[in-house]
């Protein structure tokens, strides 16, 4: 078999989102206008929530999703370390303090050990919904009703994942994605908050364009002068129509992205199910997955070095990545001398192997046949 050269994940975008962009360059209205609003409704009703709020990232969006929930300084948010740093650093922007706590098998937080990390400071929970699988969200729900907490859900990784029949973005109050090249569906970068509540999406839109009473698409349309005012101290957070236009069509493929996904990751299943030492992601019964990413744990018995793995694929043609991070071990977290053992190993010791669309049945194919064999080598 020749050696290839295979990424981990690339995006999908074709002649129509290059179109799409091109034509709101032409228009000469490219920043935030009349495309972001055609994605934002369009957004809410893919995901079946009421409003969607377009915001410049997932990172801004997580980080409006704090103040709507008026957390600040003294407050403390319980999310999982295990998650890309971004989800604990927007608690500290709001003035507030992340509080790790472990995950389950799934990369998801663990229910109970959250319940045990519950204080009087507690003012929210932040579940993430990793590589697209989604969390037990009623779980969660249940436990912030019991303390009077707010749940609110990063779904950077899951746009048009499923749980009890319902799509991601529906379920809560909070719900923030992103659009960063990594994620199923890109407009370069971007982002996206769902909510049903109007006084939630009210002060979002406010909040993402420094406080400004009227947007400029408002004044831009007005027939009379209209004179702005700043009721709040805001932030630039704002999605630019070029970016709306792109999303607009990634948003249409969605469906048929995830369903290439799923005939990817189901051939991997397939074809590592016998493998000894390694442990296969599991979809429940009451939930389905975009397959965001496809990450394989080397189990507790294995005596395969992940690094080593990763090494020796990539020098046949196969970018991996490591599992995801531990937001605790970073340098910026490293002063509280934490320790998540079960986070950590799930970090240490699994891998992400190639999933993107278009991936031809020879990548595929090429992907496990060298996975296999360094396996089958290194066991």
């Amino acid at each position: 078999m020749k050696t290839m050269k295979i990424p981990v994940a690339k995006p999908f975008l074709g002649v129509e989102e290059a179109d799409a962009a091109h034509a709101a360059v032409l228009s000469h209205w490219v920043t935030q206008g009349p495309r972001v609003q055609e994605f934002e409704e369009n957004f809410a009703n893919f995901v079946g929530s009421k409003h969607a709020i377009a915001v410049s990232n997932c990172t801004t969006g997580l980080h409006l999703a704090m103040l709507l929930a008026e957390i600040g300084a003294g407050d403390e948010v319980i999310c999982p370390s295990m998650s890309y740093i971004a989800t604990a650093n927007c608690i500290v922007y709001a003035g507030a303090k992340p509080v790790f706590a472990e995950v389950g098998q799934d990369y998801n937080l663990d229910l109970e050990d959250t319940r045990s990390k519950i204080g009087p400071k507690t003012k929210a929970i932040l579940v993430v919904h990793q590589v697209g699988l989604p969390a037990d969200i009623d779980g969660f729900r249940a436990l912030c009703d019991e303390h009077n907490l707010i749940l609110i859900e990063d779904a950077a990784c899951a746009a048009g994942s499923v749980y009890r029949g319902k799509k991601i973005g529906s379920h809560s109050d909070l719900v923030v994605f992103s659009f960063h090249p990594r994620k199923v569906i890109t407009t370069g970068d971007g982002g996206m908050i769902t909510t049903s509540r109007d006084d939630f999406a009210a002060r979002a839109r406010l909040l993402r364009q420094h406080g400004m009473s009227v947007n400029d698409r408002i004044r831009h349309e007005a027939k009379t002068v209209i004179m702005e005012d700043h009721l709040e101290v805001g932030y630039n957070y704002r999605l630019t129509d070029i970016q709306a236009a792109v999303g607009i069509h990634q948003l249409h493929r969605l469906p048929w992205l995830i369903e290439e996904r799923s005939k990817i990751a189901e051939q991997y299943l397939s074809a590592f199910k016998n493998l000894p030492g390694i442990i296969l992601p599991s979809v429940p019964e009451n939930c389905s997955t975009n397959w965001q990413s496809f990450s394989v744990l080397l189990d507790s018995e294995s005596k395969i070095d992940r690094n080593e793995l990763m090494q020796v694929l990539l020098d046949r043609g196969v970018s991996t990545r490591r599992g995801v991070m531990n937001s605790h071990r970073a340098t910026a977290y490293a002063h509280r001398n934490e320790s998540l053992p079960y986070s950590e190993m799930l970090e240490d010791r699994s891998i992400i192997l190639p999933l993107y669309v278009p991936m031809t049945e020879e990548e595929v194919a090429y992907v496990i046949h060298a996975f296999t064999e360094e396996i089958l080598r290194l066991s």
